[in-house]
């Protein structure tokens, strides 16, 4: 009898630890606007699974990435961090990577949110898009990789997808292209040619060792040039388990399809204990793509395609929960990384990025377009259903929100920007507990948001915007994205002011003349952002041109049976054959 109650006691204990500590999927879109959901206010693109958790949960119609690019927002996504404390922030134009044999990447001394659930006894996976780095000295020190920042299990992308990586559809390196490759030949022929004149006019006796020399420049560079187009796809768009190549080069064929059923394995695999699931998706990034069920049903093309696949994934995500009883067990979060990249447009015309609905600017730049992303929390019994919150909340808030549910103490030994979210989404508090946040365009401290005490007034102070390009337009379209400093952008000072709660179109800055308060308020605002600025310590920037910048002995190559010139190989077709 004794050993029968001391039995209940122990499984009433573990059921009540295991209530207190849910499960935890956390959905992340790729350069999805907040326009693009039904839940935000779209009309024409089908979302029914995420809308589904959006009125079974809360809302956030002011949720904040804390970077406009890819990078650097999931760098502070995963650590609760602004990204400049981190390094993740570039001070150069290129502020994310594109190589997978770059050595910067998220340091190892970094606490992500993974690493503490780990350590409460979570099983966690990522299944998606990594992109915050591979290696640090060698092929095989994976010192950026997901498995060493708390994951157990990773499959996916280590980088990200691009044009290049899918025949077809076009570039990212078409400035690059131009400027590294096509002048440099036109100067060679018009030199060549210039040399030759002389020549024949007897004016200058131009030696043929120097048409000679300037021919095989000229050659180097198209062999170069031919062999960056050839290699390119096979060296950086591949897909990983764990620490090895599965498939190189990537296809897109079922993609969506294959990485929904590895999360839905995971899932299944760990059922009775808890874990956490991090989704990042590799929609709606560009390349485009889709499967053939979700081919051509989309009002906007490719890219609604796109989305709407995505949501057929969160309804799978869904559907498993419910089928295991998981349902009220597990917190949902579903996000973006930034906001829609408005310049996707083809050079056929052809529209590849969503809508910021209301908003201002898109991906890469400060204005609410590009930073104002979809915030929705899902947790039955726990988190109110059918609730919108309007507060100033940002994706790094979900670093303390999702380790204090985990049980685990946050890290005392460095700053933490995120706020946990549990009590406003549960209405003990009103207010968010986010006074001011900063806008980092790279490392350069591009605005101040500030939200007073006993006021609705939400402030918004521009320290320099971009320079939209051309003139009118909703974004840098000459550059395909905006640069965060130099010729590309307008200093103010004083400094653009707006009031977001009244104005968030950000259309009609305020000024002494149309605010009394204009001069105090900056003054608050410049204070605030002194002080956040002493906060900074420095540390190395892994976005500095030499950690970004492609390094053959980093490359991993996953050797063709056929050629010792080429990466090549497919398990994931030798796997989906034993699986059948």
């Amino acid at each position: 009898m004794r050993v029968a109650f001391f039995l209940l006691v122990f499984l009433w204990e573990a059921e009540s630890r295991r209530a207190s500590r849910p499960n935890i999927i956390l959905l992340m879109a790729d350069d999805l606007g907040v326009g693009d959901l039904g839940c935000y206010g779209n009309k024409t693109i089908r979302t029914p699974n995420i809308d589904q958790l959006a009125t079974g949960g809360v809302k956030l119609t002011q949720h904040l990435a804390a970077s406009p690019l890819c990078t650097p927002s999931r760098a502070a996504f995963l650590t609760g961090r602004y990204p400049i404390r981190t390094g993740m922030a570039a001070q150069a134009k290129v502020g994310v990577y594109i190589f997978t044999a770059s050595s910067g990447g998220l340091p190892t001394s970094e606490v992500t949110f993974t690493k503490l659930l780990k350590s409460q006894g979570y099983s966690t996976a990522l299944i998606g898009k990594w992109h915050l780095g591979l290696n640090c000295h060698n092929k095989t020190d994976f010192c950026h990789h997901p498995l060493r920042h708390g994951f157990d299990y990773f499959y996916g992308l280590p980088t990200t997808n691009l044009r290049d990586c899918k025949p077809g559809e076009g570039t990212v390196f078409s400035t690059a292209t131009r400027w590294l490759v096509f002048c440099p030949l036109q100067v060679i022929g018009v030199t060549m040619f210039t040399l030759a004149l002389l020549r024949f006019l007897g004016l200058v006796p131009v030696p043929y060792c120097v048409f000679f020399s300037l021919v095989l420049l000229a050659a180097l560079i198209l062999v170069l040039f031919l062999c960056f187009l050839h290699y390119f796809r096979p060296l950086n768009c591949f897909l990983m388990r764990n620490y090895e190549i599965s498939q190189q080069p990537l296809s897109y064929d079922n993609l969506t399809q294959r990485l929904t059923l590895e999360a839905t394995r995971f899932i299944r695999r760990n059922a009775e204990k808890p874990f956490l699931l991090f989704l990042p998706f590799i929609h709606v990034h560009t390349a485009l793509f889709s499967s053939k069920d979700f081919s051509n049903r989309s009002f906007h093309g490719l890219y609604g395609d796109a989305v709407e696949e995505m949501d057929w994934t969160v309804g799978q995500i869904l559907s498993v929960l419910e089928e295991l009883g998981l349902t009220n067990d597990t917190l949902i979060y579903f996000t973006s990384d930034q906001g829609a990249h408005v310049e996707e447009v083809t050079t056929r015309g052809e529209i590849h990025g969503g809508s910021n609905g209301i908003y201002k600017g898109g991906k890469a730049n400060n204005w609410e377009g590009g930073i104002r992303v979809p915030g929705i929390l899902q947790w039955p019994g726990v988190i109110p259903a059918g609730v919108e919150i309007d507060e100033p909340t940002s994706n790094m808030d979900i670093f303390p929100t999702v380790v204090k549910i985990a049980g685990s103490p946050l890290p005392q030994d460095r700053i933490i920007d995120g706020r946990d979210l549990m009590p406003l989404m549960q209405g003990k508090t009103q207010r968010s507990e986010h006074e001011f946040l900063f806008h980092y365009c790279n490392a350069y401290l591009n605005a101040v948001r500030w939200h007073p005490p006993n006021s609705p007034s939400i402030w918004k102070a521009f320290y320099f915007t971009p320079k939209f390009d051309p003139k009118g337009a909703n974004g840098c379209f000459s550059s395909h994205v905006c640069f965060c400093f130099g010729s590309h952008v307008t200093h103010h000072d004083p400094p653009l002011l707006f009031d977001i709660s009244k104005d968030p179109r950000e259309r009609n800055p305020v000024t002494p003349s149309t605010e009394p308060r204009f001069h105090d308020i900056l003054r608050v605002m410049r204070e605030a952002a002194d002080n956040h600025t002493r906060t900074l310590v420095p540390v190395p920037n892994q976005l500095s041109t030499g950690n970004v910048l492609w390094k053959p002995w980093l490359q991993l190559c996953c050797p063709s049976p056929t050629s010792s010139l080429s990466c090549q190989c497919d398990r994931e077709k030798h796997s989906r054959t034993l699986s059948n």
